[in-house]
């Protein structure tokens, strides 16, 4: 029976690494590879904080918090704070940013180089539409989500990524260059691949994708919350520990392939081109491959999560209409192309991933402050502000003297980082009162 078990969540693991492993899981560490040169291995340790640690922890406190949803773990710091973030959670990895990346990834790298002279508008709207219908088709029925993901593309992605992984180590690139300035020394290179890490989005995504993991675990008839953690954590190793190797391959390929073909505006042609190479025509086939089940498991279950939710929060509209509404969004938002979509979802991440940060460290305190509001309330409020300075600053929205406060008086600001001092003196207000107010005064 253990056995059995053991099988079973394995089989949630690989379900859990399709579903994260996506569009931002290849291109992103690609070109983190090329600008970080020497120090790819710096960068790449940054990475795997929040590109690895962060979506275990995530699923994790999930599982230990015993939270049904997103919604009423954010709602500990206050209910309409839960609803609030958990809606701008959902609408970021749904249909604003990470489903649309997964139809404009695919068509970059998987389509794009077998057409003549780069394809036309014309022929990226005719994919996009095959993807998104056939995205829609697999999320109408989220039942056969681990048989149809865990089952069947997670094994045929990883034999793939195993080829091009045992290729690149026998037949190099080249070998990596200077860093570019954002990436100069080792301790800059492993700080900006640490910021690198918030735009897999993966760190948002677990807090959604742990739901479907407890359920699937809960169906095996394990229902005792210690070992219901216990599942969980062993599914999110897996996952994670697929996405760490694929990110220490594909970085390694980046940080190689500046010699070939010098530095690319983005990942996607830094893996198209590097397959090219390795392997020629077929090279790009494989990459085709690997693009579109990746992008497709992850489509799957971005639109899975985000119609499930919305039909629980307003359930006049039935679930397949919510699958339609959002395949159809992410459809029309995929059509302004990658850079776009990637340029505009930087502001927002750099809102979200302190708080989502906080909010798990807080659900792993929990006990050591026996849950109080007043604790969540005071740590992720001060959290909030600096976490808005990020979003505006990344966005050029220049706020004046405040920009020049937070620039030049707030500790690891300029590193992306000015949230950490805020949200420790969040916390410690948040004992005080604890201490000062009684429980039921504080309610």
């Amino acid at each position: 029976m253990g056995e059995k078990k053991n099988v079973r969540t394995i089989s949630i693991g690989l379900m859990l690494f399709a579903l994260f492993f996506g569009a931002g899981n290849l291109i992103f560490p690609a070109a983190m590879g090329q600008h970080a040169g020497i120090n790819v291995w710096w960068a790449v340790l940054g990475f795997i904080v929040t590109g690895v640690g962060l979506p275990l922890l995530g699923v994790l406190a999930m599982g230990y918090s015993g939270c049904k949803n997103l919604q009423e773990l954010a709602g500990r710091v206050h209910p309409k704070f839960g609803l609030f973030f958990t809606v701008l959670s959902f609408i970021t990895i749904g249909p604003a940013f990470a489903t649309p990346r997964t139809g404009s990834v695919s068509y970059e790298i998987a389509v794009r180089p077998f057409l003549a002279n780069g394809g036309s508008h014309a022929t990226m709207i005719g994919f996009l539409v095959l993807f998104f219908l056939v995205s829609f088709w697999l999320s109408a029925s989220p039942q056969k989500l681990v048989d149809r993901i865990g089952k069947i593309l997670t094994p045929a992605l990883l034999v793939v990524i195993i080829v091009l992984i045992v290729k690149s180590f026998i037949s190099p690139l080249g070998v990596p260059t200077l860093p570019t300035p954002e990436y100069g020394t080792p301790t800059v290179a492993a700080l900006q691949g640490f910021l690198d890490g918030y735009n897999t989005m993966d760190a948002i995504a677990s807090l959604v994708f742990a739901i479907l993991v407890i359920e699937f675990i809960m169906e095996d008839g394990v229902t005792v919350p210690r070992e219901i953690t216990k599942y969980v954590f062993k599914a999110g190793f897996v996952a994670v520990a697929c996405l760490a190797v694929v990110y220490v391959f594909v970085a390694k390929i980046g940080a190689d392939s500046v010699a070939a073909f010098g530095l690319q505006s983005t990942g996607a042609p830094v893996l198209s081109l590097s397959a090219m190479i390795l392997f020629g025509n077929v090279g790009a086939l494989i990459l085709a491959v690997i693009v579109l089940l990746a992008c497709l498991s992850t489509s799957i279950g971005l639109i899975t999560s985000c119609a499930a939710y919305f039909h629980e929060l307003n359930g006049s509209i039935g679930y397949r209409a919510w699958v339609t509404i959002f395949s159809v969004v992410s459809f029309l938002v995929a059509l302004f192309g990658l850079k776009t979509i990637i340029t505009a979802a930087i502001p927002v991440l750099m809102f979200i991933y302190p708080i989502v940060v906080v909010l798990v460290i807080l659900t792993f305190l929990h006990k050591l402050f026996d849950g109080r509001q007043c604790v969540y309330a005071w740590t992720i409020g001060l959290t909030l502000i600096t976490a808005l300075i990020n979003g505006t600053q990344t966005a050029k929205i220049s706020l004046g003297p405040v920009d020049t406060f937070f620039n030049t008086m707030v500790p690891f600001h300029s590193i992306g980082m000015g949230w950490i001092c805020f949200a420790v003196i969040g916390f410690i207000i948040g004992l005080v009162w604890k201490g000062a107010v009684a429980a039921k005064k504080s309610a």
